[in-house]
């Protein structure tokens, strides 16, 4: 073919002939094939193996609840109960011994008062070879070593002092701590003060004089006191 020619056009669809309305149906065609046999419904097959199915589901179901509550039984059963005969509870006997029964009470044990003690110290007895000390000769009192021999008020700064006078009447060598205060007319402390005498001998004297601190009302008097003697030997 040459290709100067168009092509064919395309088939259109026939349209269907439809018998007109109020004839009768066609009949068949004497030499048409005749029709197949009808088809077989299986409804009856289908319904009996959904019931079959869920018959065996159910029992399966069925089943392991069963297995699941039989667990949960054994788990919690009580014991088995004893077929023994009832006894009553096991008394210890009242009249059987203790073990831990304490012992009787025994009193310690005392020595013999008569016995003789080995560690006991034997009476000191005075060796007839060693001199009875010399009886100690009595001291006159430190009062009378000391004696107030003047007190007076400084006119120009008010301040008190006194002069004393100290006599050693023991036998030994002695120092001598004096003390004096100063009184107002009304006996009230307005002034204090101290001396000492070291290395004083026997029957030996000394005048020392003793000044207070600050000013004092005229009138003012004296007084000793805190007076010690202490020996320091020939």
């Amino acid at each position: 073919m040459s290709d100067n020619f168009p092509p064919p056009p395309p088939e259109q669809p026939q349209p269907e002939h439809l018998p007109p309305a109020g004839a009768p149906p066609e009949r068949p065609s004497p030499w048409a094939a005749p029709p197949g046999p009808p088809r077989k419904q299986h409804t009856g097959l289908i319904v009996t193996l959904a019931v079959g199915g869920g018959l065996v589901v159910a029992g399966a179901v069925v089943a392991l609840v069963y297995s699941a509550m039989s667990s949960v039984e054994d788990s919690i059963a009580l014991p088995p109960r004893s077929e023994a005969p009832y006894s009553e509870p096991y008394e210890e006997d009242p009249y059987e011994e203790d073990p831990y029964e304490e012992e009787p009470y025994e009193e310690p044990y005392e020595e013999d008062p008569y016995e003789e003690d080995p560690y006991e110290e034997e009476p000191y007895e005075e060796d007839p070879a060693e001199a009875a000390p010399e009886p100690t000769v009595t001291e006159p009192d430190v009062k009378k070593d000391v004696t107030i021999t003047a007190c007076t008020r400084d006119p120009q700064i008010g301040w008190q002092s006194a002069k004393v006078k100290v006599v050693n009447g023991s036998s030994t060598t002695a120092s001598y701590h004096i003390g004096v205060e100063f009184l107002d007319k009304d006996g009230t402390k307005v002034a204090d003060g101290v001396t000492g005498v070291l290395g004083l001998g026997p029957g030996k004297s000394v005048v020392e004089e003793i000044h207070g601190l600050g000013e004092v009302p005229q009138g003012t008097t004296c007084r000793l006191v805190d007076l010690t003697r202490m020996p320091t030997g020939d």
